[in-house]
């Protein structure tokens, strides 16, 4: 069979069970084309190695929508403005605005093949609550029109934690939040990653740890809430942040 006829599973109790959520079935259907352009998309472009049904399903859409536990104190029937940093092929970002149409979201990448894609991908599957934003995360968040003008910043494996803070707290509002989504987490990660957020004007609100229901791998999504302006000095120049980690 032709993996791009590959249908995903539905998966019912385990969305409501694992997070209190069920897709409709207009939303089922928007993950069954998402999944079948990103398996025509990954024939040009190097968008995942993720691609049987199971996994997609798994490690794409179920891990994107995790982020969603921790954002209690969010109104999420709001027109909330939301940006993913360093999306590759729209995860989470896109999952996310599939579960939310009423976000608006931002996909950001330095990759210009991958913003084209998207772009594409976003008018094939009519979703008009999603744009692109081609770019590099020092540069916009230093950009007025940008720079703490979004109320959820999600970024999932970009870097190291204290990276992907420098990166996206200063992005966000004030009382605004950052989903920090990992695997493997300590509490020495906890304690540095504390000392960085205080730095950037934020605190670490909430970890979540979670186990994936298909391969039973352990995920955590760190919940960082902004509570000060970030210092002008962040983010540093682009490549610092990962050269010279806080």
């Amino acid at each position: 069979m032709n993996d791009i006829d590959d249908k995903l599973p539905l998966m019912t109790e385990i969305w409501d069970d694992t997070l209190s959520w069920q897709p409709s079935e207009q939303q089922q259907q928007q993950f069954q084309e998402l999944y079948q352009q990103i398996l025509l998309g990954n024939r040009q472009l190097n968008l995942t190695r993720i691609t049987s049904p199971l996994d997609f399903w798994e490690k794409h859409l179920w891990d994107s929508l995790t982020g969603m536990i921790g954002l209690a104190k969010i109104d999420l029937k709001k027109s909330l403005q939301v940006i993913d940093i360093g999306t590759g092929g729209g995860f989470p970002g896109l999952p996310m605005a599939i579960a939310f149409p009423q976000w608006t979201i931002t996909l950001l990448d330095s990759t210009h093949k991958k913003i084209a894609f998207l772009d594409n991908l976003l008018n094939y599957l009519s979703i008009h609550n999603v744009k692109t934003l081609l770019g590099r995360a020092e540069t916009i968040g230093q950009e007025d029109h940008y720079r703490e003008s979004y109320d959820l910043a999600l970024i999932r494996a970009v870097g190291k934690a204290s990276v992907c803070a420098e990166y996206a707290v200063p992005l966000v509002k004030n009382g605004g939040l950052v989903v920090l989504y990992r695997g493997h987490w300590s509490q020495e990660d906890t304690a540095h990653l504390e000392l960085v957020a205080q730095q950037l004007g934020s605190k670490l609100e909430f970890i979540k740890t979670l186990q994936t229901p298909i391969s039973h791998s352990i995920r955590h999504c760190i919940y960082l809430r902004k509570y000060a302006p970030t210092s002008p000095k962040f983010p540093r120049l682009v490549g610092v942040p990962n050269q010279k980690p806080l």
